[in-house]
């Protein structure tokens, strides 16, 4: 007989909590309603966003609309100031600084742009409150989505996407009238009398606002926003996230609200799955951080209602960094942090001074394709086509003239007076006092100033081409 080899227990295992579906068997995500301090913020937050999106488009500014991108006159009207195409470097810094501003945040509290300020977020609730007023809360919707088609099925389903549709439609309106006035635009719709371009985008816009808004919606956030791909790499130790307190929380469990967890070797979670059933991307948050966890605090709100309910203390799963976690101390101030604010503090600076330095006129040189002439008098002659350009809001009156122009003179109209806006091309000529240059070309400078403010000017450069002295 063989020796038999000795079996010894080492170690046990706690049994797996059940894995929570957060998707029905329609494989659609069907949040629950909740209540709760963040869902407030985030709804205070989109309604400003809101205002400010529909209700802006609307405003007049001195006989014209407030806001707009008139791409026909190739011009950016923001309230009292008018931007032109030589302005669209200002534009560049300006999403710069949106970008470094979006690090900055990332790594003070992680993917909260996404959860409280992102527009594809914005709607998606308000897509997901349209599909609550028609369709029921959760279980009414996964069982309407379950039952066969009937008239209820189809009067509900019909209401959803008739509000989706007109939201949707107001949306693209309201986006294109940013850049062709919305008042004609709103009426040619009305009447049904828009056509061409405008009538392409706004169906273009409708289109992508009611797909992905109503039907990718979570998709968009988990696998097409490049956004999420690299947050992750902008976290550190001190990033405050949304994070579930495993140690207090473990072991999960339902039980008796009048029972004491310590006694029944449980935790504080009692596993009711509203966490699950809130999240908008269908993640269970007690798995860890995930890169779909868009930060809208969900999961938050409706844990602390489920533990006022149980008496317990809040906070089993906020708003914490790593060292809280791990019983250390969250330090706000960090090298990281400090470096992003700094440099988005210098480049708004930066924007400011340019905004208040910007020259109020505009002034382009270009050379005519001839090399030069002689002209009546036997001087040495080139023509040159200025563009001016009066970027205030008030008519204005400009002079001409040449820097550093000794042994030349300006010829031509050097006089303008240019109405609010008004672009002219102003045809002159450069003559050269002196029989013979020394050189063949030299750099030539002209200058436009106000005739009432001399400190309001733009200068350009080009060239004086002659034939070499010999």
């Amino acid at each position: 007989m063989s020796d038999r080899i000795p079996v010894q227990l080492i170690q046990t295992f706690e049994p797996a909590p059940t894995k929570i579906k957060a998707r029905s068997t329609d494989n659609l995500i069907h949040t629950r309603s909740f209540t709760g301090l963040f869902r407030t913020l985030r709804i205070s937050g989109a309604g400003v966003l809101f205002l400010l999106f529909f209700g802006t488009v609307w405003l007049n500014w001195g006989g014209r609309q407030a806001v707009l991108w008139d791409l026909s006159e190739s011009k950016f009207h923001i309230f009292g100031a008018t931007f032109w195409p030589q302005d669209f470097i200002l534009l560049s810094a300006l999403l710069i600084i949106a970008a470094f501003g979006l690090f900055a945040i990332t790594v003070f509290a992680g993917r909260v742009w996404c959860g409280y300020t992102c527009p594809q977020s914005s709607w998606t609730w308000i897509f997901m409150w349209c599909e609550k007023i028609t369709e029921g809360e959760r279980n009414q919707r996964i069982k309407l989505q379950a039952s066969p088609w009937g008239l209820n099925k189809l009067l509900r389903r019909s209401a959803k996407h008739t509000l989706w549709l007109a939201i949707s439609l107001l949306t693209g309106l309201t986006f294109v009238g940013y850049f062709t006035p919305i008042r004609p635009l709103a009426e040619e719709l009305l009447t049904l009398q828009m056509a061409g371009v405008s009538l392409f985008w706004v169906l273009f816009f409708t289109a992508a606002t009611y797909l992905n808004a109503g039907w990718l919606r979570e998709a968009v956030c988990m696998h097409m926003c490049p956004y999420a791909r690299f947050q992750s790499v902008m976290f550190d130790k001190d990033t405050l996230t949304i994070s579930y307190d495993a140690a207090r929380g473990e072991i999960r469990g339902p039980r008796k609200r009048e029972a004491n967890p310590a006694n029944i070797g449980l935790g504080d979670c009692i596993d009711c799955q509203m966490c699950v059933q809130v999240c908008p991307t269908g993640i269970d948050i007690r798995d860890g951080l995930q890169m779909e966890c868009i930060g809208c605090a969900a999961c938050i709100d409706a844990c602390d209602s489920i533990m006022d309910k149980m008496g317990y203390a809040r906070g089993l799963i906020k708003y914490t960094s790593e060292h809280q976690l791990q019983g250390g101390k969250t330090h706000l101030l960090r090298p990281r942090l400090i470096g992003y604010s700094a440099v988005l503090l210098v480049m708004i600076g930066a924007l400011v001074v340019a905004l208040m330095q910007r020259p109020m006129v505009s002034l382009d040189v270009s050379k005519d394709r001839g090399l030069f002439r002689e002209n009546s008098a036997g001087q040495i002659e080139n023509i040159y086509s200025l563009k001016i350009i009066n970027k205030t809001q008030q008519r204005q009156d400009y002079q001409l003239s040449l820097v550093d122009g000794d042994g030349f003179i300006l010829q031509g109209k050097t006089q303008l007076s240019l109405a609010p806006g008004e672009i002219v091309d102003v045809p002159v000529s450069v003559a050269m006092l002196s029989e013979r240059p020394d050189k063949g070309s030299q750099e030539m400078t002209f200058k436009v100033a106000d005739s009432d403010e001399p400190g309001i000017y733009s200068i350009a450069k080009s060239r004086f081409v002659a034939p070499m002295n010999r």
